[in-house]
């Protein structure tokens, strides 16, 4: 696609040329969102791949004003603005991300402490644009092409030293949990987990799964994302039917937390009611939905509601209300949900536990995570359930972005997911215990807590905020540049 940035095509073939590349990358890495929905998946694949083309043309655009090295210099910073905004708009959608193509070698990337995927897209945006400018010279100029040579080896080399020497050091201030912590993977088919009569034994299945590995020194027991196979009412969990065997298992285990994924709801009022809020028919009372993660020891429990809302399934804006049909099973859970705006740290009672709770999608985002971290969270905890779209390179894709936030953050991660992977991570971003897709188990491991403050857990995104302004002053500037034109003109 950079040798198609310096042919001179018209508008129309060049955007066909780099739509098509882009296009093709999308289908290769995420045709498997189509296993829950065709048209939903292969609407979301060519939707992204048409906002992948703007930084190209962006490009094309300073390119033919400026030449070659300022047009390679603009793609830069518009990727890297482009990747920042699809973090953080309605439709986000950061799967392709290109700094989490590392996720599965965090050995390469230990130096995401400082910088977040953000260093893993630039990495890759110099590396290939060196290369490729190195390729150019190549028979040409032997001696530009040999600096351009080292120059790449360099930029290779360097970030991989930095790692390596990351890697010997040791971990400061982090404390070891005083106990031991228990992962439960049930393996519920999720198209099934609703239908009347299958309540109670997924219940059963679950606690059964628990007590193969509770011991006397277990301080948290985690279940996957919706694992509570029935809608509840947060504001009588207490009272619940459903919750009674639940609250007996738990006095039965002295000192010990469950976090776990309900599907709860809420009764309000017309003053109380929010932008998400649905009026129950032939009432005055609204409802609101949630996708929550629930922290349980004997006696109480506190909440927390999806934040990060798969598009489709659970957001889509209203410009786009017409496809509701289409991505009715988009994948992850199972309607419309309302959201919560800041991060809650589930904090246990009886011990120093302080959990940053990831249902599901939300573990795809570094900044959004980090804030947990500098809120006071000591272990993340991701739930989540993956088998919308059966045995494809989906479900190993996000087990493996969960490891980059544990190099980001340099805090342990759990990750319970009802059909795989669960497993633990640690805050080099190793994986302990992998559970196999499509298999009922429970996993124990000891873990510890907390640890310094990361540089990318105090600032955040800063490297893609910086590409952000860059780009933003390009874009004044050309602009500038063409209203003096025109109006010289004139």
């Amino acid at each position: 696609m950079l040798w198609v940035c310096r042919i001179p095509l018209r508008r129309g073939p060049y955007f066909f040329c780099i739509y098509a590349g882009l296009l093709v990358w999308n289908l290769g890495t995420t045709w498997w969102v189509c296993e829950a929905s065709v048209p939903g998946g292969l609407s979301a694949i060519f939707a992204n791949a048409f906002l992948m083309t703007f930084p190209w043309i962006g490009s094309r655009l300073v390119r033919n004003k400026w030449g070659h090295g300022m047009g390679d210099i603009s793609l830069v910073l518009f990727w890297m603005t482009f990747e920042y905004i699809h973090l953080n708009w309605e439709l986000s959608w950061p799967w392709l991300t290109l700094g989490n193509a590392f996720a599965q070698r965090t050995s390469w990337i230990q130096w995401f402490a400082y910088t977040g995927v953000a260093g893993g897209s630039l990495w890759i945006l110099l590396v290939n644009g060196i290369l490729f400018r190195f390729l150019q010279q190549t028979g040409k100029d032997r001696k530009s092409a040999l600096r351009l040579l080292l120059t790449a080896v360099l930029v290779v080399l360097l970030p991989l030293l930095c790692s390596y020497l990351m890697l010997r050091q040791p971990l400061p201030d982090a404390q070891p949990l005083s106990g031991n912590i228990v992962i439960v993977q049930p393996n519920v088919d999720p198209y099934q987990k609703f239908f009347p009569g299958m309540e109670e034994s997924e219940m059963q299945k679950l606690m059964q799964l628990s007590r193969s590995q509770i011991d006397s020194q277990t301080r948290l027991v985690i279940w996957p994302e919706t694992a509570i196979p029935e809608s509840i009412n947060e504001d009588s969990m207490r009272q619940a039917a459903f919750m009674v065997p639940v609250w007996a298992f738990l006095r039965s285990y002295s000192g010990i937390n469950l976090l776990t994924g309900v599907e709860g709801y809420r009764f309000l009022t017309e003053g109380s009611k929010t932008e998400y809020s649905d009026r129950v028919p032939g009432t005055n009372k609204y409802v609101d939905g949630y996708n929550s993660a629930v922290l349980l020891d004997s006696n109480r429990f506190q909440a927390y509601h999806k934040s990060k809302l798969v598009p489709g399934v659970e957001t889509l804006p209203s410009f786009l209300h017409f496809l509701d049909y289409w991505f009715a099973k988009f994948g992850g859970t199972t309607g419309s949900y309302a959201r919560q705006s800041e991060r809650t740290v589930l904090r246990a009672y009886n011990s120093p536990l302080a959990i940053a709770p990831a249902v599901c999608y939300e573990s795809i985002y570094g900044e959004f995570m980090s804030k947990y971290v500098s809120g006071g969270a000591n272990l993340i905890v991701v739930i989540t359930n993956d088998g919308w779209w059966g045995e494809t390179p989906g479900f190993r894709q996000h087990e493996n972005y969960a490891r980059l936030r544990a190099v980001e953050t340099r805090r342990w991660v759990a990750r319970s997911a009802n059909t795989g992977i669960s497993c633990i991570i640690d805050p080099y971003g190793r994986v302990i215990s992998p559970q196999g897709w499509d298999t009922a188990s429970a996993i124990k491991g000891q873990i510890t807590l907390g640890g310094e403050m990361t540089f990318y857990v105090q600032h955040g995104d800063w490297l893609y905020r910086i590409a952000s302004v860059f780009a933003s002053l390009l874009i004044l500037y050309s602009l500038f540049r063409l209203i003096r034109k025109k109006i010289r003109r004139g």
